[in-house]
């Protein structure tokens, strides 16, 4: 059969057709023109009733709500975070943008945190960042319980984890503060957009202030008017605000996100017992406590060189199925030796060996049986013709 565009989402929803028409209609697009009830702020209510927080501000991306997490912490300029070896360059970039400097934490093969490495680095840290790249939850119990005895705050990348539980508790509610992402490849599509939730009414109020609530426009936030008191005309204003466009189209799409979290696990896991038969690919398995919210597939090549990997990624790529290997390219974001940017960038060989094997594909919640079937006949028949010997003609 042939494969439909694996990049594409679902469709935004029917309900939301009437409220963008009436917003165009209105050209009431600012999340702070309404005096009440702005589908932002709507928006913002909603999510934080149902991740069981008690505040959450939508911005402009998931990078913005990870940098204002940051500003919000008042962190001394050049204070160290502590970050994964492995998360996607916006991650770093928010650290660099924040007047923060990236401390790299080695990752294992799992794609999880090596706690080892983050336990020598800890010390050296004012913050983290917990970055749950592609979905994979590191050991959240061990982490928490090392920064709450250091006094060390966590900073939750939820990016790609909306939906994903670890031992029944929402990721992104476990950190001092969560952030998710609205990108066209998350759970919840708006195209750009991001929101950040927390419990803490004076950070939040700072976060909102510097997030462009200018003047009195606070007051359309319902955190306690107590909190922005110290703040107002204190803070440098960032503008990264949510459009009520955007909002339009995220808040009828929050109803489907257990159905999509249902169906994407349904899907990882069914291509992963499939990739499973072969020698060469490793999927690795949850962590205990672990329940995931996958809307892609990582893999490991096991006992490959380096020309059988591009063989692979060739022949699978023939038959319409993109496989990224993350550190196979000059240029890949998830590669940590290509975030120059970063002061006395370090090396770190484990991750870097990692990288180097593991391989990424989209798998859109929304595709059925017979699709998922053929990508993984695609990735088991690429693989194969890329380590198996040609067979002499005439044997």
């Amino acid at each position: 059969m042939t494969l439909p565009d694996m990049h594409s989402a679902e469709a935004i929803p029917a309900d939301a057709r009437a409220e963008i028409d009436r917003l165009l209609s209105s050209g009431d697009l600012f999340r702070y023109t309404a005096a009440a009830d702005a589908p932002v702020s709507l928006l913002e209510a909603e999510f934080a009733e149902m991740m069981g927080s008690k505040f959450a501000l939508a911005v402009s991306s998931c990078s913005a709500a990870l940098f204002l997490s940051l500003k919000a912490l008042n962190l001394p300029r050049d204070a160290r975070v502590l970050i994964p070896g492995f998360t996607f360059a916006a991650v770093p970039s928010s650290v660099m943008h924040a007047d923060c400097l990236p401390v790299l934490c080695e990752v294992g093969e799992n794609y999880r945190i090596d706690i080892d490495d983050f336990i020598a680095k800890l010390p050296e840290v004012s913050a983290v960042i917990v970055s749950h790249m592609r979905g994979h939850t590191s050991d959240m119990d061990a982490i928490m319980s090392l920064c709450d005895a250091a006094g060390v705050p966590v900073i939750e990348d939820a990016a790609h984890s909306l939906g994903t539980t670890w031992n029944g508790q929402k990721i992104g509610t476990m950190g001092k503060i969560g952030c998710f992402s609205f990108q066209s490849y998350k759970m919840i599509n708006a195209g750009e957009g991001g929101i950040m939730i927390t419990d803490d009414a004076d950070l939040v109020a700072r976060a909102i202030i510097m997030s462009g609530a200018y003047e009195h426009n606070w007051k359309k936030h319902p955190v306690l008017q107590d909190a922005f008191a110290a703040h107002q005309n204190r803070l440098p204003l960032y503008n990264l605000r949510l459009s009520n466009l955007s909002a339009a189209v995220i808040r009828p799409q929050l109803p489907h996100l257990a159905r999509r979290v249902t169906d994407g696990r349904r899907n990882h896991d069914h291509v992963a017992n499939l990739l499973e038969q072969s020698l060469h690919i490793h999927v690795p398995a949850p962590l205990k406590g672990e329940v995931r919210a996958p809307d892609s597939i990582q893999f490991n090549l096991v006992d490959m060189n380096d020309t059988e990997v591009e063989a692979f990624v060739a022949a699978a790529g023939a038959d319409g199925v993109k496989v990224q290997v993350f550190g196979a390219s000059a240029d890949n974001a998830r590669a940590f030796w290509n975030w120059q940017f970063i002061p006395d960038l370090p090396e770190l060989p484990q991750t870097r060996k990692m990288l180097m094997r593991a391989c990424d594909v989209r798998l859109p919640v929304h595709l059925p049986t017979d699709t998922l079937n053929t990508v993984a006949d695609v990735l088991l028949h690429a693989v194969a013709s890329a380590t198996e010997p040609e067979q002499a003609y005439g044997t």
